[in-house]
């Protein structure tokens, strides 16, 4: 996974000074290391038993879709603020740079019990954690977080009670 790490621009400062922002774009710009990536993450053993897909917004959603399509699993979106439409959950969560919340149509979520969730990169584990909860609140099983980049200095996957397999840690 070498050239992946190559593909992953850190800038520094944003969005606020001290962060260092890890960049996953330019994977996309790469179409075979793009779809050897989505072939490994389809492959994770997390999916074999679960029913569905939660795709963090926004990058999320591109790496989950891809693994959603992959794998034959439906998908669902955890969105920020004001972007669902209908009956929602949401929950609020700490960023390492402020507060943010997420939510998830409710109907969405009525014709399953197990997910895993997809997202960009595991920092903190604020956002991860946040759809963790949402879906316990309502009954339902988390059996794993797939994550293309993984911020070991944080320590984000010791916040989370369910495994964590991250292409890449840096």
């Amino acid at each position: 996974m070498k050239k992946l790490e190559d593909l992953i621009i850190t800038y520094k400062d944003f969005p606020k000074k001290g962060i260092y922002f890890k960049d996953v774009l330019e994977i996309l710009q790469n179409p075979d290391i793009f779809q050897n990536l989505i072939l490994k993450m389809s492959s994770s053993k997390f999916l074999k038993n679960a029913e569905a897909i939660i795709s963090i917004d926004a990058r999320g959603f591109i790496f989950g879709s891809a693994v959603a399509l992959e794998s034959s699993k439906p998908m669902i979106v955890a969105r920020k603020p004001g972007k669902l439409p209908g009956q929602i959950l949401t929950r609020e969560y700490d960023l390492e740079y402020g507060k943010n919340s997420l939510s998830i149509q409710s109907n969405a979520l009525k014709k399953f019990n197990s997910f895993v969730i997809v997202d960009d990169l595991l920092a903190t584990g604020g956002t991860v954690n946040c759809v963790s909860r949402l879906l316990q609140d309502q009954r339902k099983e988390v059996l794993g977080l797939i994550t293309v980049v993984e911020l070991k200095k944080l320590e984000g996957r010791l916040k989370l009670d369910f495994p964590v397999q991250s292409m890449i840690s840096v």
